[in-house]
This record gives C-alpha cells, sequence and structure tokens, in this order.
C-alpha cells in the first residue's frame, strides 16, 4: 500500500481529489452523478503505451502535474487548477442582526420589570461586535421605530433593500398570559413564571429560501446546545395552545413558525432566535449577565463561520 501511494496517480474530470478541493462548496447541493473514477499506473507500463494514446491525448483536457507528498505526482485537468470559491467571502457577506420589537413596542416585560427590546438590543450589539471582529464586516444592526406591526414591516423592507444574505431576528421569550404568577420586585408588581426556560430557533416553510434557513437555524441550535445550554421544549406540548409549534428537530430545538413575518418575507434565508426567557427569575438574571451575551454571541458568529465556510469543518482552512 505505502509503495502504492507513491506512484503517479491520473485523476479524471469526476477525480476524487476535484471533489475534495470543490464538493465541500457545494454540500447543499445535490450529489454529483457518477462515481470518481482513479487508477494506478506504472512509469514502465505508461510509457510501453505512449504510441498508442498520443491521438487520444490531442481530444483530451490537457493535464498538468503537481507533487503532493503523501501522493506523488498527480496528473490533473487544467480545470482543477481554477481559484477555489468559499461559499462566501466575510467581508461581503451581509448578515442582518434584527433587534426584536422597538422602544415604542417593547415586546414582553421581564419578571424584574426590564423590557424586552432592552435585553434584544444588548445581545444583539454583542453578536455585531464578534462578528465584525471575524471579517463580517459588512454586518447590519437593524433597529427599528414605531408600533408592532408597522415596525414588522418596515424591517422586512430594509433587509430585502439591502440586499442581505442572511438575516436572524434577536427575541428573549416569555409565556402565556395563562401561565404568570404575580410577585413583587423593588416594590413593584410584577409577573413571573420558573416553569419553563431555555433558548429556541423558529423557521418559517413560507420563506423562500426554507432549506438555507433550516440550515442555518441548525447551525446556532447546535452551537448554543455545545455551549451547554437547553433548549425550550414547552413549545411542542399541547399546553401552549395556540403557541403550539412543531418541532423540526427535537434534538437542537428549531421549531417552526411560519407566520412570522420577519421569517416569511423576507427575500433571504431567514431564523428567529429566542435567546432564552426573561419571565423565568433565574434565567433573567443569567440573560443579564455579559458572561451569557458572551456564550450566545460566540455561538451565532461560530454558526455564521460554518455557514459561510462549511469546508472548515471537514479539512480546516486551506
Amino acid at each position: 500500500m505505502a509503495a502504492m501511494m507513491l506512484l503517479p496517480i491520473e485523476v479524471s474530470d469526476a477525480g476524487w481529489l476535484s471533489d475534495v478541493f470543490k464538493g465541500s462548496s457545494k454540500q447543499a447541493k445535490s450529489p454529483r452523478q457518477g462515481k470518481p473514477s482513479t487508477h494506478v499506473t506504472s512509469r514502465k507500463h505508461v510509457a510501453s503505451r505512449k504510441p498508442a494514446t498520443s491521438a487520444r491525448s490531442a481530444a483530451s483536457p490537457k493535464r498538468r502535474t503537481v507533487k503532493l507528498a503523501a501522493l506523488g505526482p498527480v496528473a490533473l485537468p487544467s480545470a482543477a487548477f481554477k481559484p477555489v470559491v468559499p461559499l462566501c467571502d466575510p467581508s461581503k457577506f451581509r448578515i442582518v442582526l434584527d433587534v426584536g420589537h422597538t422602544a415604542e413596542s417593547e415586546g414582553a416585560i421581564s419578571a424584574r420589570n426590564v423590557s424586552e427590546f432592552v435585553f434584544n438590543l444588548r445581545l444583539a450589539k454583542r453578536i455585531e461586535e464578534k462578528l465584525k471582529a471575524e471579517g463580517f464586516t459588512e454586518t447590519r444592526l437593524l433597529v427599528t421605530e414605531g408600533k408592532a406591526r408597522h415596525s414588522l414591516v418596515k424591517r422586512v423592507a430594509a433587509a430585502n433593500n439591502l440586499p442581505a444574505d442572511l438575516f436572524l431576528s434577536i427575541h428573549h421569550d416569555s409565556v402565556p398570559n395563562k401561565f404568570l404568577e404575580d410577585w413583587e420586585f423593588e416594590g413593584k408588581k410584577s409577573h413571573f413564571s420558573d416553569r419553563f426556560s431555555g433558548y429556541s430557533v423558529f423557521v418559517s416553510r413560507s420563506n423562500p429560501d426554507f432549506k438555507t434557513s433550516f440550515a442555518f437555524a441548525e447551525l446556532i441550535a447546535k452551537e448554543m446546545k455545545a455551549q451547554g445550554l437547553d433548549y425550550a421544549r414547552q413549545y411542542s406540548q399541547p399546553i401552549m395552545g395556540r403557541y403550539q409549534r412543531e418541532l423540526l428537530n427535537k434534538e437542537t430545538g428549531v421549531y417552526r413558525y411560519d407566520e412570522l413575518i420577519v421569517l416569511r418575507k423576507t427575500r433571504m434565508a431567514a431564523v428567529l432566535l429566542e435567546a432564552g426567557s426573561i419571565i423565568n427569575r433565574d434565567e433573567e438574571l443569567k440573560m443579564s449577565s455579559p458572561e451569557r451575551r458572551d456564550i450566545i454571541s460566540s455561538g451565532v458568529t461560530a454558526a455564521v463561520k460554518a455557514f459561510c465556510e462549511p469546508r472548515w469543518a471537514v479539512l480546516g482552512p486551506l
């Protein structure tokens, strides 16, 4: 086997080396037809056949020989020497970080009377910082003004007009009113529910690029899980009533929510992240901490990098 590895290898257009350098950026597409054709011949045998193959060589693609330390000389078609094009160029890749809700329409109110909009803005800014530090300099923080529904239309239009490559809406979770309990915090009446906690990720089948949306959602959810976080399981339960959602992946916590305007009206892949529950008193304290924001922003950044350059996961940086 060691001797064979050092012999010249002739690789056809469908050869495995071409697939290694170019195939990983096409993971989302259908598999190539046909099996890779790779064969090994000795130098002496090639020399004896040279006259018979001279006529054929004029019609076949021009081949060039490169040296690979492990494999010895390899004959590759000229097309194999074209630059490897990554799935995206980080410096040109546009990610819209949508800050959920507005100052006029604040979203949920936490157990300690802080608006969801405040939590969303703080986390989105941290994610923006991390992404730009990793080379995603075209990341855009989208802060919208106005009342609820009108602001939804505005943020979708802003993303579509950029145009963006990815849309990520940042939110923090609460519970339906029937689960709320009363308490007082710093002399003010408030509500809480310690029954549920965790992050959740939502996608819409009505999005024009649902497959890409789901792929990106999976990356985010897996990174959240890798950071030691648990997803909110209540959305798959009948007790949620009209808030119950289809769980697309029970391992990571990706849910289907077709009706969300920011997911179905955007013309690019779109995902909504509920980073954690702020109506749960313990989790609210964690979501308020810089440490938790760092954990979540690091997870999102890792997901974006994996989405942009999936070959890193296979070969490492080239």
